[in-house]
């Protein structure tokens, strides 16, 4: 693989993990527009690294809160809401164990990408404005992480996004921007690792290249990057702009599809 690749896919990876847009929507669209052989397992491993390392090196401070009331200080609300993480990591677990397959081979086509990048972004748009804006972090209960975590197993499917679907969710839920926004990316954190961990089994020494380190920075410092932004930008902003952008590339991989029949 190129530098230029790995640069490129890793910026991609890092927007595309943490904003609503899907990454791996843009993994499978990037080289199949311009005709880039596929980067291989190793580079996405290398990919998936560089995000845990984004979203651990963000949150490391509220996960050690957490982690310490979720296991020594039961009742609290940061052990609540562990164990809601916990609880609401599960469904997108068994989606990627029981369809790991599924997403490597039949959901990876153009058609069903550009497809979900639309659907999605419709989605995202009414809940967005549509939804309630009442509840703080500290008000889901479990049935709601639950069904956010339900929403999380269907970004098995390329063009869905991981964060816009867990997003979407919680706004459907009542609850308010930002804080959808950042029980998002601490729910990313476990699937992401446990997607890493899963792969790494796979990787060989002689796999950790030039490419593979670079994409690990890449995508880290972009992810650790987009991370910050997102938050910001929900205090004050809606989430039109990626509906809008969600909405013109998915038109466009439909296009692309029928003009290559």
């Amino acid at each position: 693989m190129e530098i230029l690749h790995a640069v490129l896919l890793g910026l991609v990876q890092g927007l595309g993990e943490f904003l609503p847009i899907s990454s791996s929507a843009h993994l499978v669209l990037v080289p199949w527009l311009f005709g880039w052989r596929d980067p291989g397992l190793a580079f996405d491993v290398a990919l998936h690294v560089g995000t845990l390392f984004a979203v651990v090196a963000y949150f490391w401070r509220d996960w050690l809160v957490l982690l310490h009331h979720g296991l020594t200080a039961r009742g609290t609300r940061e052990a609540v809401l562990f164990w809601y993480l916990v609880a609401a990591t599960v469904p997108g677990a068994l989606a990627g164990w029981l369809l790991e397959d599924y997403a490597e081979t039949v959901f990876r086509t153009p058609l069903l990408v550009g497809t979900m990048l639309i659907v999605l972004g419709v989605v995202l748009y009414l809940a967005d404005h549509l939804g309630r804006r009442l509840r703080q972090l500290g008000d889901i209960t479990l049935g709601q992480a639950l069904l956010i975590g339900v929403a999380q197993a269907f970004a098995i499917i390329p063009g869905v996004s991981r964060s816009g679907a867990t997003i979407t969710a919680a706004r459907l839920l009542g609850i308010e921007r930002e804080a959808a926004t950042r029980f998002s990316f601490l729910l990313s954190t476990p699937i992401i690792f446990g997607a890493g961990v899963m792969q790494l089994k796979d990787i060989t020494l002689a796999d950790l290249n030039l490419p593979f380190v670079v994409g690990v920075a890449v995508s880290a410092a972009t992810g650790f990057l987009a991370i910050g932004f997102l938050l910001r930008y929900v205090t004050t902003r809606n989430f039109n702009i990626f509906v809008w952008y969600r909405l013109a590339l998915g038109l466009s991989v439909l296009a692309v599809v029928v003009y290559r029949g």
